[in-house]
């Protein structure tokens, strides 16, 4: 499988030149591989214009204030949502400051930032700073400033952080490719060249550093009246497709029949049939260049419209490569050259589902149950801080590995925020669809989740729904559920009352967050995972206890009185 993490080099000058200070502030945020992966690479630049100090403040304050903000949004609200979100709670503050606080009285700053997240950059902009592209000789501009377009007044500007209550930013996306250049440059450093001497410098190919160096060098030298700073930056590997470009080239896979075991598509040998759903079929398949057995999931054109199909497998494949849990269930990327129809690819798993499990009749131990139950909770928990809702959890969708593993699956009907909605079908499953879902109240949130894993992990420790057997198309007796101790008398009652509550009719009565239930479920736990002990006579049958010591004293009585 292909390298899917993004991988870049920055550098970054800056100088105040003739000025008695710096205005500028500019910074890069690599962060961990795993940050990089859900959030990308930052690079942001500020020039302050509000006075000496609250400039100088306002434009270190947005870069900082910035980068902390678009890491705290949740990776799947989009990259341009959480880069606005964040910018404009500062530009609040900065607006507010600056009419009560008179030291920062009038201080605004212009900002530009790029994010490269995946295949793309996006560039949020706001003032007169630049972002630019350079690629095979040819430098692209991606900014406009935001100055007064008359004679003698371009140097004024009437957007940036901090000048009105609320900042209209400016998005733009640009495609990556390996050996990009991108830059991020101040006015004093654009103004003082021409793009024609920026992009000969960019051409040099030197480090980022040495360039960003002599670009802010080669400003001073030529007469620059301002502070100038630059941030290069160079691509030196993309990453995983995000979710509009994975789309893209989603609509552009041809879709025809699914093919058969046996068959090899894109030099994957289809070893056998795994499944055959619905809408999907999914095969266990090997590279024939060698690696590990994965799982191939190919549409069914037929039953869906082809639109919503897409759908589907797009939505897989985009939580699978973003959402990171070892208990759920990942999709790998594929390299485009390589994929000539559309379908999925996922990491093989040995085992079976817990469905399976089940109707082998046999009660999962309690220890074990609990267990299962935690990692379950997780894998939801950890789809829901990211704003995914799944909406079809059930024992179908769990797969239980030789090894203990415990994955969720099945994510084709997961709600992603800012994501259209598919009409491919009504979410969830009958049986473990919340009552505020049969009634249309709700097509599928946190808290119908909640209720679709309580059903799961009552039938996990159960064996059966809480409400027996039932006719799937008719309305569940919601208000009636038989408690878990009367199927499985074992259970504790910890154990009983946090399942219960999660199975609640009213959506209030519920755990707050999944993550409430994980503490129940790990907390309690610790009291239930201690391995059974052989029950002693008495514990066993008491009667029968009793009634042997009296045999055994009454014959000890009789030998004392024959003795004696």
């Amino acid at each position: 499988m292909p390298d899917d993490r993004l991988e870049v080099a920055a550098g970054f000058a800056t100088e105040r030149g003739p000025r008695a200070d710096n205005q500028d502030f500019g910074g890069v945020h690599l962060g961990s591989p795993e940050e990089q992966r859900l959030h990308g690479v930052i690079a942001a630049i500020a020039d302050g214009v509000g006075g000496a100090r609250g400039g100088r403040v306002a434009a270190e304050l947005a870069v900082r204030s910035f980068i902390d903000g678009y890491l705290d949004q949740k990776p799947l609200s989009g990259v341009a949502a959480s880069a606005t979100a964040a910018l404009r709670g500062f530009n609040r503050w900065l607006h507010a400051t600056g009419r009560s606080d008179p030291k920062m009285e009038g201080a605004a700053a212009t900002f530009t930032a790029m994010i490269l997240r995946g295949r793309e950059a996006t560039v949020v902009h706001v003032g007169d700073s630049r972002a630019w592209h350079w690629r095979d000789g040819v430098l692209t501009r991606l900014t406009d400033d935001h100055v007064l377009n008359r004679p003698g007044q371009d140097h004024m500007l009437f957007r940036a952080v901090g000048i009105e209550s609320d900042v209209k930013l400016d998005v733009r996306v640009q495609a990556l490719e390996p050996h990009d250049r991108l830059l991020l440059t101040t006015d004093g450093a654009h103004r003082a060249l021409n793009e024609g001497e920026i992009g000969r410098i960019l051409g040099r190919r030197a480090s980022p550093d040495a360039d960003a160096q002599a670009i802010v060098q080669a400003a001073l030298a030529a007469d620059g009246q301002d502070n100038a700073t630059a941030i290069v930056i160079d691509v030196i590997r993309t990453g995983a497709l995000d979710w509009a470009s994975l789309g893209a080239q989603s609509e552009a896979l041809p879709m025809p029949p699914p093919p058969k075991a046996g068959e090899i598509v894109d030099d994957w040998r289809l070893e056998r049939q795994l499944a055959d759903g619905r809408h999907t079929r999914l095969f266990v398949a090997r590279d024939r260049q060698g690696g590990d057995p994965v799982v191939l999931k190919f549409p069914k054109p037929g039953g869906l419209s082809e639109a919503d199909l897409r759908a589907i497998l797009l939505r897989e494949a985009f939580i699978g490569q973003h959402v990171d849990s070892p208990h759920l269930g990942r999709t790998l990327p594929v390299d485009p050259a390589r994929q000539s129809r559309l379908y999925n690819v996922q990491p093989f798993h040995e085992g079976g589902t817990l469905h399976g499990r089940l109707s082998r009749g046999e009660p999962i131990p309690m220890a074990e149950g609990v267990r299962i139950a935690a990692c379950l909770a997780r894998a939801v928990m950890a789809l829901h801080r990211q704003g995914v809702v799944h909406r079809d959890i059930k024992p179908d969708n769990v797969i239980l590995s030789p090894g203990g593993g415990v994955k969720l699956i099945d994510l084709g009907v997961a709600r992603v925020e800012r994501v259209e909605e598919t009409g491919a079908r009504a979410p969830g499953t009958p049986g473990f669809v919340a009552p505020e879902m049969f009634a249309g109240d709700s097509d599928g949130e946190e808290k119908t989740d909640q209720f679709a894993l309580g059903v799961t992990l009552y039938r996990l420790f159960a064996g059966e729904a809480p409400w027996g057997e039932v006719d799937p198309d008719s309305r569940l007796p919601y208000e009636r559920p038989t408690p878990l101790t009367r199927r499985r008398p074992d259970a504790p009652a910890w154990l009983e009352a946090a399942i219960m509550r999660a199975i609640a009719p009213d959506p209030a009565h519920r755990w707050a967050d999944v993550q409430d239930l994980v503490q129940a479920l790990e907390s309690g736990g610790a009291l239930a995972v201690e391995p059974p002990r052989e029950m002693s006579l008495l514990e066993r049958d008491p009667v029968r206890f009793w009634k042997g010591v009296s045999l055994i004293l009454l014959i000890a009585l009789i030998v004392s009185l024959v003795l004696g």
